[in-house]
């Protein structure tokens, strides 16, 4: 699987998990130089807290437009810090 913004990979990786129909990538999967840490959060109540990351690419940047759990509750355990993509990531094979 890719996640692509901007015609750019932005993550790779053949072992992600779906979870509610978005697929999880592994923390080593991504391309570090464009995730910038956000200081939005958000509440799941089975998952726990999210962090999100914005996208930046060439001077156009995608807010929070990555998520993960740092701290999940234990139903989520198993996607303890993999990253998840919306607002405009493609994410495909």
């Amino acid at each position: 699987m890719q996640a692509i913004w901007k015609n750019t990979v932005i993550a790779e990786s053949d072992e992600t998990i779906v979870v509610e129909g978005n697929h999880y990538f592994p923390p080593g999967s991504i391309r570090e130089e464009y995730f910038v840490n956000s200081d939005y959060h958000t509440h799941c109540g089975w998952k726990g807290d999210a962090s999100y990351y914005h996208i930046s690419i060439d001077g156009a940047e995608n807010d929070n437009a990555a998520w993960y759990y740092p701290d999940p509750m234990d139903a989520a355990a198993h996607i303890k810090n993999y990253i998840a993509f919306w607002h405009g990531v493609e994410v495909c094979d």
